[in-house]
């Protein structure tokens, strides 16, 4: 059975911060909230021992207060009310695993101003009112941590933030939703259409009954948005960013990709340029040379290229109840570690104190330039030769082609590399080549990227 709220009993007085447990309330107990509680509980010595002292979930907000006190047990005060929660007296730190951004900016918002830290997996709400939050933060001198709301068991935000601090970022880019990658892996290791493979998907739990999120970018451009916020010192840029889902994408693709030595890959790319930033979500021919064409099924991989780093990378699983508990009581250790420490001294929340925070231009689309595939079905396979002398007339050189090599039957598809474009010229190319005489069908054009420093 569960029990209403009641007033803990009260810590001494004189018991400093340091030594006494750090008091958690969280705000959801589903698939995230369960498994932080069971981490914590399991590894709870080895926590502390890092920590510095206890960390303890007193209180949880939950809708169904009978499931949860199966999972937390009789020692932890229940409530249907997250707002309750957030403003607690007897509570330090809450956490937020409940998700969406309507309610959860309030409860996020009150947890602030009534002095609490706040720990959050939930990208959508940073991604979306991330900076009200984070100023709200800074008023109030209290943390906000969020090392779950990307790429949950990586730690990307830390190494932004912390590990690679005396860098310049140059770019970063990655697989950041194992929705979409488990998909595209079984589309080219099965031979799998997209329906078939987005099946498989939701039959094994990687994707929900509605995947637009996923499978439209979304969940990506989130995440996205915060590493930029990270990497380059703006404020969180979620409405720039440029999003191309991967609904369209072909399993002959695949395979052709293949046959140029490429793998296609739903990829976040946020990359400093002179006059601004890149910052866009989109499938593309990743080099099958570089190690991030090799992050298969729901796994993810980001990589970060630095002035004085150089390349690095950073590999592991991107959703799951402990990989996500695993980033989330990360950000409870540093939170436990805050105890003495003026707000000024602690790691910006977006990595730059917000002062020197810039927001900076993105780039249009029409400006983004980068290398290209296209696949163009032929009436006959003999005209490649010429349409190949035509495009490079027009200003987009093919530095590598070849005629797919496909059963008898499937028709003469010309696979061709160009060199760097820019959005708009590969765009008004495009509309002329489709309409060329020698093209028999719809014409694929996807990004190219080496990810090369």
């Amino acid at each position: 059975m569960y029990r209403d709220p009641v007033s803990a009993s009260p810590s001494p007085a004189a018991a400093p911060a340091a030594q006494r447990p750090l008091r958690v309330g969280m705000i959801g107990i589903g698939t995230v909230g369960g498994g932080t509680f069971r981490v914590l509980a399991r590894n709870q010595a080895e926590i502390a021992a890092r920590a510095g002292r206890a960390i303890e979930v007193t209180m949880v907000a939950a809708r169904d207060l009978e499931r949860a006190a199966g999972i937390v047990g009789a020692g932890v005060q229940l409530t249907r009310d997250p707002l309750q929660l957030a403003t607690h007296p007897d509570i330090d730190v809450v956490v937020e695993v409940a998700g969406g951004t309507g309610p959860a900016l309030d409860w996020a918002l009150a947890a602030i101003a009534h002095g609490k830290h706040l720990v959050t997996a939930n990208k959508a709400l940073l991604a979306l009112h991330g900076d009200a939050i984070f100023e709200a933060a800074r008023q109030h001198g209290v943390a906000v941590a969020y090392e779950g709301a990307v790429a949950v068991s990586i730690p990307i935000v830390k190494a932004l933030r912390e590990g690679l601090t005396a860098n310049r970022i140059a770019w970063v880019a990655g697989i950041v939703n194992g929705t979409t990658n488990f998909i595209l892996s079984r589309m080219r290791d099965d031979g799998l259409d997209f329906g078939t493979a987005l099946a498989q998907a939701q039959a094994l739990g990687y994707a929900e009954a509605d995947p637009s999120f996923d499978i439209d970018g979304t969940d990506a451009a989130h995440k996205m948005a915060l590493l930029a916020a990270n990497a380059f010192g703006t404020p969180v840029p979620f409405d720039a960013v440029q999003v191309e889902g991967i609904r369209t994408l072909q399993v002959l693709d695949m395979a052709c990709a293949a046959q140029l030595g490429h793998r296609i890959k739903l990829l976040g790319i946020a990359r400093r340029q002179p006059d601004g930033l890149e910052l866009r979500v989109q499938p593309a021919l990743v080099p099958d040379t570089q190690l991030l064409a090799h992050v298969d099924g729901s796994m993810n991989g980001i990589v970060v290229c630095g002035d004085a780093s150089g390349v690095t990378m950073y590999y592991g699983a991107g959703a799951g109840s402990e990989p996500t508990a695993s980033a989330v009581i990360a950000d409870l250790v540093d939170v436990a570690r805050l105890a003495g420490t003026q707000a000024a001294q602690r790691v910006p929340h977006r990595g730059f104190h917000a002062h020197a925070m810039r927001a900076l231009p993105v780039l249009p689309r029409a400006a983004v330039s980068s290398a290209r595939y296209l696949r163009v079905p032929l009436h006959r396979a003999s005209d490649a030769e010429p349409l190949g002398r035509w495009l490079a007339a027009q200003g987009l050189v093919p530095r590598k082609a070849a005629l797919a090599q496909l059963p008898e039957g499937t028709g003469a598809q010309w696979l061709v590399l160009t060199g760097p474009a820019t959005q708009a010229h590969v765009d008004g190319l495009l509309d002329q080549l489709q309409r060329h005489p020698a093209v028999a069908g719809a014409v694929t054009a996807l990004h190219v990227e080496p990810l090369d420093a």
